[in-house]
């Protein structure tokens, strides 16, 4: 019988870069003493490490608050230890957390909480947190922690989307979307551009478009009613919608081969199937193609 459990996953962002600039034996020892790290700070606050995978720390906790107050607590300690280090060293973490039944067999574990919160961590981006969990008390401000909504997100083996929270755990940042529109003059767009805080590049071949927050959302795909075209047999007519929900520029795929994403720093790319992601920093959208094809129509992108 499965036990209610609140599940962690770790993992560290920008490795790649690392190894570029410090080589492999001291890349590998940095990587390796992070994880370490992140091993001891979570058991501390009373998780249990399943395993480690790569740069990656799979955790458990009995309860989901004292979950996401321990990696908020490993987040901001994390950001002090970065100002100690050169910045050629900088391995953000990134954290999914999410609870549920979850069956513990021969030392590992298993169970939707489980994929649930490997799909939070590979879409956040570096230095957060994504949550999902009925167990959290999402208005609380407990700790200094703040929860942002993203909405509803699809999660790949589930009928289901999953409603996901930020876990905002700057101390000194406020993240209150409503009370930051409140003072802006509602019919000004540079001032709205302002409150929406963001906006896309986008590059293929010659063609260069940027788009506010508030112009969203845009369609890439095949066809000329589409805002940003993408000539390509392999790309569907209306392959892929950028929008704006809760202060994020989500990408979503419509297509009917999918649609993969590579983040500047990944050591990975996220395939989307009907799926949907937040777009951010910098990188490549792959239409109908995986990066593995050379010739796969590619959009670059960066979120500002």
């Amino acid at each position: 019988m499965g036990v209610n459990t609140t599940v962690v996953f770790t993992d560290l962002t920008g490795s790649t870069s690392v190894f570029e600039s410090l080589g492999n034996i001291r890349a590998t020892r940095a990587v390796t003493q992070l994880t370490r790290w992140i091993c001891e700070v979570l058991q501390a606050q009373g998780g249990q490490v399943i395993k480690t995978l790569g740069d990656g720390v799979l955790t458990v906790f009995k309860d989901a608050t004292v979950a996401v107050n321990a990696v908020v607590d490993m987040q901001r300690q994390h950001q002090l230890n970065l100002l100690q280090q050169p910045l050629a060293e900088h391995l953000p973490i990134r954290v999914g957390v999410a609870t549920g039944e979850v069956e513990i067999v021969n030392g590992d574990c298993y169970g939707d909480a489980v994929n649930i919160a490997s799909r939070l961590c590979d879409l956040a981006g570096p230095h957060e947190i994504w949550a999902e969990s009925p167990d959290i008390d999402y208005s609380s401000r407990a700790n200094g922690i703040r929860y942002r909504p993203l909405g509803p997100i699809s999660v790949r083996g589930r009928v289901e989307p999953c409603n996901v929270y930020q876990v905002e755990w700057h101390e000194d940042q406020s993240t209150d979307f409503i009370t930051m529109q409140g003072d802006i003059d509602p019919m000004s767009k540079a001032a709205k551009a302002d409150a929406l805080g963001q906006e896309v590049h986008l590059a293929w071949g010659d063609q260069q478009r940027v788009f506010r927050a508030f112009e969203l959302p845009v369609h890439m795909g095949r066809i000329r009613h589409c805002e940003f075209v993408v000539a390509d047999p392999r790309v569907s007519r209306t392959h892929a919608r950028l929008e704006w929900r809760h202060g994020r520029i989500m990408l979503i795929d419509m297509s009917s081969y999918g649609t993969w994403i590579r983040f500047v720093g990944a050591r990975s790319e996220l395939l989307l199937r009907r799926e949907e992601c937040v777009l951010h920093g910098r990188g490549q959208i792959a239409l109908g193609a995986s990066f593995t094809d050379a010739s796969a129509p590619t959009v670059s992108f960066e979120v500002t």
